[in-house]
């Protein structure tokens, strides 16, 4: 977009912050935003927000993630930004009940009340606004397939050097080429499924020795924490394999089978079209996202969320008719490169951005 427009990113302070500067060449401010319900410290947000847009005077704000949606969508509508657009990936109160769900639900209604424009990323997320009520349909489009971001189809892809890598991480773990590698990236959370990720691999290794799960992402204590039966087998498998947050996952999908996603909600999940990519079939929850991204039987399974004996027997099935995920593995990469491709997605938000800005004649 920094081809076309004077494009300002404004989030919490951190190093991600200072990779997109330098990445992507645009300027960026930091404004701190907690990821938690903190009514003082998010009125301290909005006003430096308020503040912010009156000095940048913006024609659009575009804004993604539930909190800095509320602060960018409501300092925006104050400042009587022109074009207030908000892009939903996900939504928290899915799985929220009582007043939590009650505080979420009006803080989503709110934020959709002062944004001109709201892009559910994807059919799923769009129809559960409609069904709830939080705003009105004129008011949603999903852009292209769906996604937010969309994917470089060329960065995730299995080149020499990617599988150099993946050879290099297979020495260092101990993985021979006949073993079948289960891979999940993302959050070590309750609703990722983790749950019920690891009680599945742990009595399905005790039937197949010649497998391993590779765990990608950082184990959150805090926000919702996986059971301590889960803590556990993670610490006492020896064929599961903790390895962290990482900044490249390719080399990891490179040496995988087959992504396993059990989540309980998403928006349009970035690692099952990284996964497909990258050529891997998927085992993911019949949720929003998930279930647009794969086709049952065709590149990956579709499950029940929440389910372990389902779960259990889908990972096991992929174990065991090869033919099937052989099958659903030749279909991966083609099917994100026809629906998902980065460049597809991005020329479809610049024509949206075009088109707002022309009909105002400016």
């Amino acid at each position: 977009m920094h081809q076309y427009y004077e494009v300002i990113g404004v989030s919490s302070a951190g190093l991600e912050l200072e990779d997109v500067k330098r990445e992507q060449g645009i300027r960026t401010i930091e404004l701190e935003m907690s990821r938690e319900i903190t009514p003082l410290k998010d009125l301290v947000s909005l006003i430096k927000m308020v503040l912010l847009l009156k000095k940048e005077k913006p024609l659009i704000v575009h804004t993604h993630t539930p909190k800095a949606g509320i602060i960018g969508m409501l300092a925006a509508w104050i400042t009587r930004v022109p074009h207030r657009l908000h892009t939903v990936a996900g939504l928290p109160l899915m799985e929220s009940t009582g007043l939590k769900r009650k505080i979420l639900s009006f803080v989503e209604r709110l934020t959709y009340k002062c944004a001109t424009n709201v892009y559910p990323n994807s059919f799923g997320l769009k129809d559960f606004i409609i069904e709830n009520n939080l705003t009105t349909a004129d008011k949603l489009k999903v852009l292209g397939n769906g996604s937010s971001n969309g994917i470089d189809t060329n960065y995730f892809s299995k080149t020499q050097d990617i599988v150099q890598s993946g050879n290099a991480l297979r020495l260092q773990y101990k993985i021979d080429s006949s073993t079948f590698v289960f891979i999940f990236v993302g959050r070590i959370v309750k609703d990722k499924g983790i749950n019920e990720l690891l009680n599945s691999f742990d009595k399905l290794s005790k039937i197949e020795k010649r497998i391993k799960l590779l765990l990608i992402g950082s184990l959150e204590e805090y926000l919702d924490p996986i059971s301590e039966e889960s803590k556990n087998i993670l610490h006492t498998n020896k064929n599961i394999i903790e390895a962290g947050y990482q900044n490249d996952v390719r080399p990891f999908l490179a040496i995988a089978d087959c992504l396993v996603f059990p989540s309980y909600r998403e928006g349009f999940p970035n690692v099952v079209m990284q996964a497909g990519s990258m050529g891997l079939p998927s085992i993911v929850s019949d949720i929003n996202g998930c279930n647009e991204i794969i086709e049952n039987g065709v590149n990956g399974l579709i499950i029940p969320p929440k389910d372990i004996s389902v779960l259990y027997n889908a990972m096991y099935n992929i174990l065991q008719d090869n033919q099937k995920t052989t099958y659903m593995a030749e279909n991966a990469r083609k099917m994100i490169v026809d629906r998902y491709d980065q460049m597809f997605i991005w020329q479809a938000i610049k024509s949206e951005y075009d088109l707002l800005l022309n009909n105002k004649g400016l």
